[in-house]
């Protein structure tokens, strides 16, 4: 089996910073993670975009916002393939777990990449009053 290949689709330049962020702190191959901007795309476009880095095999689309035109377009262009996932919301745990484990099947990668995106996410320091309350509480 192949390894999967990442394709991060989102808003303006967030898609190739992170990228650029993932291979810095992880040395991953250039042919890892593809990087979509919607920036100056129409619908059509954007779809062409992903279409044109998607590949044959399997692979990942990663995306910004679960209801934005970046998440829309990934789902109509993946909508036919059967080893490719949309995964939305994603986080620098989110890809740097995912150039570790390309190699497994794309199913396995979906549900750990929702796993790991999730546990990426925690709150450190609360805010608190003058009695030190937590304010959220």
């Amino acid at each position: 089996m192949s390894e999967a290949r990442g394709v991060l689709v989102a808003h303006g330049a967030m898609a190739a910073g992170m990228i650029d962020a993932v291979r810095k702190i992880s040395g991953a191959p250039e042919d890892a993670l593809f990087a979509v901007s919607n920036e100056g795309r129409s619908p059509d476009q954007l779809q062409d975009a992903i279409l044109e880095v998607l590949g044959d095999g399997p692979a990942v689309v990663f995306t910004d916002l679960g209801a934005g035109s970046c998440t829309l377009a990934a789902r109509l262009s993946c909508a036919h393939r059967s080893a490719v996932a949309v995964v939305t919301g994603v986080n620098l745990p989110m890809l740097l777990d995912f150039v570790f484990h390309r190699g497994d099947p794309v199913a396995l990668i979906a549900a750990r990449m929702t796993d790991k995106g999730r546990a990426g996410v925690r709150l450190l320091h609360e805010p608190c009053d003058d009695d030190g309350r937590p304010l959220s509480r």
